[in-house]
């Protein structure tokens, strides 16, 4: 297997008809998993949309060393293609990077990808409330709104606006760069690391209740 660099082009078709969020996030890089010369996974990495979440790592002087692993994606998900694909990709990023990365409980994700490729785990997401439009979840809020403000829109959609609870996700952090660089930014982590998630094979709402059971990834 080999991770390469790709264009962030060669993502969009994995990520609108193989990723369940069907929707391209922002990419600021991109590689691909080959298997025998072909293309059997995606990764990318994006700046995070929330500047309080760069802020919030390891302060406002290392915000700009953030970024997010916002897609995985794989055709078959073969035996530790995953950790190879995240640790793999990561060796190719700029030093020194923050890497922030979400299992979504909605989907019954713990994180073991990142468990086993060595990320540190802190713990589960705040609770937040969203809005969307009836008949357009599947749509992200931004895309939606297109520059509208909160007022407009509601006004445009009327009774088919609602608030919805944001799903609750496990928060997986990574230090790259030199050991110099990874004792800096540990020193500096605003979070507290806490013990991996284990063992849990059921899907939780909002609330942190259990729904269903699902998959793990």
């Amino acid at each position: 297997m080999l991770v390469l660099p790709i264009k962030n082009e060669e993502t969009y078709e994995w990520l609108l008809k193989k990723h369940y969020a069907k929707r391209i996030p922002q990419i600021m890089y991109a590689f691909g998993l080959y298997k025998d010369n072909i293309l059997v996974g995606v990764i990318t990495y994006g700046i995070p949309a929330s500047p309080s979440l760069c802020m919030g790592i390891c302060g406002k002087e290392y915000s700009d060393k953030v970024l997010e692993l916002n897609r995985v994606c794989l055709l078959e998900n073969d035996k530790n293609q995953a950790s190879y694909l995240v640790a793999n990709s990561i060796k190719l990023l700029p030093k020194p990077t923050i890497i922030v990365s979400y299992a979504d409980t909605e989907q019954g994700h713990i994180g073991y990808v990142y468990q086993a490729t060595n990320f540190l785990y802190t713990g589960l997401s705040a609770h937040r409330v969203d809005w969307t439009i009836k008949g357009l979840e599947h749509k992200h809020s931004k895309t939606i709104s297109d520059g509208m403000t909160l007022e407009s829109i509601k006004e445009k959609y009327g009774d088919d606006f609602y608030y919805t609870e944001r799903s609750r996700k496990h928060r997986y952090i990574y230090f790259h760069g030199t050991k110099n660089d990874k004792k800096i930014l540990n020193s500096k982590l605003l979070y507290k690391s806490e013990p991996y998630p284990k063992g849990d094979t059921k899907r939780y709402d909002s609330g942190g209740k259990v729904a269903t059971q699902s998959l793990l990834f």
